[in-house]
């Protein structure tokens, strides 16, 4: 009877341990899905666990997604159904929108002939007019020849700044103003002895600082009034975004430079058959300085002229619907969009999503002009990054306080085309350092695979 009793107990004893082993290797196997097997385990060198637990990462929250281009078959997962705030990565969707709906030219207003040189004109908010990165001008040029300019503005449904954007940081360069019809970029540029347009030559106080090479600009907020002080800091063309609300500013900037006259009316321009349109620049040439250094403005306007051309009116929120809807409605998950440039913290989105819009631009643009608008390594924003990978990695690349972010395309070093997107949200370390390691990771993941 006692042998039987300890049969049984020995018995139970090992059903036990066996199911604490199973239990435990179930419990491993429910965690692996968010690493998939070919996460850098050829390369010990530098592996996710590596990326993880650097010190500089430590605390943040990181989303990896890695696919394979050829047939969008994911080869590494790590969070990459979460949501993150990208930054400037949300530049990809405004792009991809651009490439699709605003043609071969950008379209810099439509306009009706009255007759006797008057002209009514409807604004395309065209960021390019009388910037100095288009020397030719032929919106300008065009408007020139006028001797009478009726403007009206009843398709701007929108605001000057965007929603979530840092209110304080009105009168930096990266956030200037957007606005129906952008004039010199929407900003003021000062310069020894020199102000630009000249119209504001009048708004500024202390202006004697002006004949001084150390000086810089405070402008109120919510007007145009610029003052000038010292500075142990050298003038050199320093940017300030203007005030665009300001009524009739439109009109009177127009007017001083083109000396013509120019007026403001609230009427709305039908697109009947009478209506033509001048173009401006060709619009991938827009789009190239807009990624390479991932330029606010042009991608805040790139987003309002897409919706001027499919809406009849500049309003965000209405064309990022109608676009989650459509071109993106088949996204792994649905991002939430607020503007055209990223800089708004309201922006959340998956890495996922991005390597899903990526794939999709691949598709329906192929891989010639993405190459022609994307900085490759070592150029625009990726400069001094990826050096050995130039002419193969395109990237996008994001940075706002705490938040990291990268996404493109590179082929590995058996030769696969690979799409990626990595973003950190909320590390405390510099960016500097964030843009390293994750450099080191795929690095290591490219040359491993």
């Amino acid at each position: 009877m006692q042998k039987v009793k300890t049969f049984i107990t020995l018995s139970f004893a090992t059903i036990i341990f066996f199911a604490c082993v199973t239990h435990k290797k179930i419990q491993t196997k429910s965690v692996s899905p968010l690493i998939s097997k070919s996460t850098n385990e050829d390369n010990p060198a530098f592996t996710i666990d590596s990326l993880l637990n650097n010190a500089s990462l430590k605390g943040a929250q990181v989303g990896i997604c890695i696919a394979d281009a050829s047939n969008g078959n994911n080869l590494v997962q790590y969070q990459a159904d979460k949501y993150f705030i990208p930054a400037s990565n949300m530049k990809l969707l405004t792009c991809y929108a651009a490439m699709r709906y605003l043609g071969d030219s950008l379209t810099a207003f439509r306009y009706v002939n009255k007759g006797n040189d008057t002209i009514e004109l409807e604004p395309n908010g065209d960021p390019t007019f009388l910037l100095a990165d288009f020397p030719i001008q032929p919106a300008f040029n065009f408007l020139k020849q006028q001797k009478q300019i009726i403007i009206t503005t009843q398709n701007w449904k929108d605001a000057a700044l965007g929603a979530g954007w840092a209110w304080d940081d009105y009168t930096e360069d990266y956030m200037a103003e957007r606005s129906c019809m952008p004039i010199y970029g929407n900003v003021a540029t000062f310069a020894y002895k020199k102000v630009m347009p000249a119209y504001f030559q009048n708004n500024i106080s202390n202006p004697y600082h002006i004949n001084s090479r150390f000086y810089t600009i405070k402008r109120g907020i919510g007007n145009n009034s610029f003052e000038m002080l010292p500075s142990d800091k050298e003038i050199k063309d320093l940017q300030v975004p203007f005030f665009t609300q300001q009524k009739n500013l439109l009109s009177q900037l127009l007017s001083d430079t083109l000396h013509v006259s120019v007026s403001e009316a609230n009427f709305k321009l039908n697109r009947l058959p009478d209506v033509q349109t001048v173009k401006s620049q060709a619009t991938d040439s827009m789009l190239k300085i807009m990624m390479h250094r991932s330029d606010n403005f042009f991608a805040e306007q790139s987003l309002l002229m897409v919706s001027n051309e499919l809406l009849g009116e500049m309003n965000d929120k209405k064309i990022i619907a109608k676009l989650l809807e459509t071109d993106f409605a088949a996204l792994p998950q649905k991002p939430k969009w607020v503007d055209g440039s990223g800089l708004s913290r309201y922006n959340l989105i998956t890495p996922a999503d991005l390597v899903a819009v990526l794939q999709q631009m691949k598709t329906n643009f192929g891989m010639v002009r993405i190459a022609a608008i994307l900085p490759t390594a070592n150029a625009g924003t990726l400069s001094g990054h990826y050096k050995n990978f130039a002419g193969n990695l395109l990237a996008k690349t994001g940075t706002l306080s705490n938040h990291v972010s990268i996404s493109g395309f590179v082929n590995t070093a058996s030769g696969k085309p690979i799409i990626f997107s990595v973003l950190v949200n909320n590390h405390l370390s510099s960016a500097r350092a964030v843009r390293n390691v994750v450099e080191k990771y795929l690095t290591a993941y490219i040359q491993s695979n």
